[in-house]
């Protein structure tokens, strides 16, 4: 594997991931703010199926997307099976009850306070979330970029629905798993520092943001 193939399956990974992850983070950051904010009577139930979603295995994930994918599937018609959408939508699926399902912690766990206040002013049900998104923005980014994480190192959906298709639908993990399997272990091993390298971004980008926010606190 030379060295333009190894930038487009990375690059293919960021678009993949990015774009999932930032989709889930759309919807989960709104939706995880109302469930902290809104009181029914089925709270504690749809936070308990949020948390049981975090740990759906990947593998039966892409098993269920496949079939409805399929040819012979409902959305077979979309023509998307083996396409860097399909894998989109997997890693979409994958990170919503992530984002979900850290986003109403760090609402909930600001302080009486600010939530007290912030409800005080009587404000439409989307600003009051507005308000509370942005108090609780640090964690909520934190939460946004263990997701990415999340999808970043994710194999088994995307390699269902992609299909591992060379300069197509080959991302860094099924790159990793493909040349594993034909016992080239130097490209492996390319692939995983490269892997590497982006989880350690991620990990600097959060403990800026930390450090950022300290020094405004102090």
């Amino acid at each position: 594997m030379d060295a333009g193939e190894l930038t487009q399956i990375t690059l293919l990974s960021l678009r993949v991931s990015g774009t999932a992850v930032f989709l889930s983070s759309i919807i989960g950051v709104w939706l995880g703010t109302y469930i902290a904010i809104t009181r029914f009577k089925m709270k504690k139930l749809v936070v308990t199926l949020i948390d049981t979603f975090m740990g759906t295995p990947p593998v039966l994930l892409g098993l269920v997307l496949y079939l409805l994918l399929s040819r012979s599937g409902p959305l077979g018609f979309l023509g998307i099976l083996f396409t860097p959408e399909a894998m989109i939508i997997a890693q979409f699926l994958l990170t919503l009850p992530i984002v979900t399902g850290l986003t109403i912690p760090a609402v909930e766990s600001l302080p009486r306070e600010i939530r007290e206040y912030i409800k005080s002013l009587a404000l439409p049900a989307h600003y009051e979330a507005l308000l509370l998104i942005n108090e609780a923005k640090i964690n909520i980014i934190g939460g946004v970029l263990a997701a990415f994480s999340r999808a970043v190192s994710e194999v088994g959906a995307v390699i269902i629905v992609g299909g591992n298709i060379r300069y197509y639908t080959r991302v860094l993990t099924t790159a990793i798993v493909y040349y594993t399997n034909s016992g080239e272990f130097d490209t492996v091993l390319w692939l995983g520092l490269v892997l590497t390298l982006v989880y350690f971004a991620i990990n600097v980008v959060i403990l800026l943001i930390r450090y950022r926010v300290g020094e405004r606190s102090d």
